[in-house]
């Protein structure tokens, strides 16, 4: 990563490495574009927020706080558009690594960790995890959302569709029965 392709989710780390126990508050906002998973995703252009609190520990930095951004998908029961806020916690690691890392420092002493290259440290792919995390996996427009007929396709959250119950095959032997058509069964 060069100076020249900074974005809004990369904060100068110099100052870490250099004192252990930094503390800086970082409030940053930004697109990420390609945010989704089954169907839900971040809209395109949406903004993630990302607030954190960046602390130096020997070798590295701890990032704690939050990430949200706006969602949208398609209700699981009826079709219809959802929208929400997804509000996920972190509590991440990144090590300093690549050219200058600090002498004596295994790189892959903390493999878990987020990399930390050139003094840059970017919290861009740590807001993808935490958003891709969170999304719902099946989302419904409402709770008690009635979803659609599955014989006419109406949406039931409109009202009832006028179709008849469908019948259940698991009682067809005891319908028989029931209507005097059966087979002889005592």
């Amino acid at each position: 990563m060069t100076v020249g392709s900074l974005h809004p989710f990369v904060v100068h780390a110099a100052s870490f490495r250099k004192v252990p126990g930094t503390t800086r508050h970082e409030a940053r906002h930004g697109v990420i574009d390609g945010l989704g998973i089954l169907g839900v995703s971040v809209p395109p252009g949406a903004e993630l927020e990302v607030e954190v609190t960046l602390s130096s520990y020997p070798g590295g930095v701890m990032a704690t706080g939050s990430v949200s951004a706006p969602w949208q998908a398609e209700c699981r029961r009826c079709g219809g558009p959802v929208r929400g806020r997804v509000q996920a916690d972190v509590r991440e690691r990144f090590r300093f690594g690549g050219p200058g890392a600090a002498a004596g420092m295994s790189v892959g002493e903390d493999e878990d960790a987020y990399l930390i290259e050139d003094d840059l440290l970017d919290l861009e792919p740590l807001a993808r995890d935490a958003v891709l995390l969170d999304l719902p996996l099946a989302p419904v427009c409402r709770t008690d959302c009635q979803g659609l007929c599955p014989q006419c396709g109406a949406d039931l959250n409109r009202g009832a569709c006028g179709c008849a119950p469908a019948a259940d095959p698991r009682w067809s032997v005891l319908d028989a029965l029931r209507d005097g058509s059966g087979d002889g069964l005592t």
